[in-house]
């Protein structure tokens, strides 16, 4: 089910809007949800893990395809956003201690974090960006 959810729901539907955008001679910008958990394994995360580094190669190899028709491609890669669900998983302060001792910000993602990453990467502003993976992860992964 994560498979599907996490890599083959984005793989078709990113078919279908390239190619109506391609269809429509529409330039632009795709930007895809991944996590922080595709560059770094986490214990008890397999699948998870996996599916999100498949999302990011699905990403690059977009970018390559719909490059040469002004269409770009990127993913944002998160560390644990302050959904209402995320707020569920990780208000234990014994279990999100182990995570926020490895983020140099010292604090999880809120939903505009990533919400802001997104719009800069739809925008002109970013025209020069594709095949890339915007980190939003405090420092996760440097520490």
């Amino acid at each position: 089910r994560s498979l599907d959810v996490n890599f083959g729901a984005v793989l078709h539907v990113s078919q279908l809007v390239a190619r109506q955008m391609i269809a429509q001679g529409v330039q632009g910008a795709i930007v895809n949800v991944s996590s922080q958990a595709s560059k770094r394994a986490l214990r008890d995360h397999a699948v998870y893990c996996s599916t999100k580094s498949a999302l990011d190669m699905l990403s690059k190899v977009m970018a390559m395809e719909l490059g040469p028709h002004k269409i770009r491609v990127n993913t944002v890669n998160p560390t644990v956003v302050m959904t209402d669900m995320g707020r569920i998983n990780w208000s234990d302060p014994q279990k999100s201690a182990a995570m926020i001792n490895r983020i140099p910000l010292g604090k999880f993602a809120e939903v505009d974090d990533v919400v802001n990453s997104i719009l800069f990467l739809l925008s002109d502003k970013s025209a020069m960006t594709t095949g890339s993976s915007l980190m939003i992860d405090g420092g996760f992964l440097v520490s």
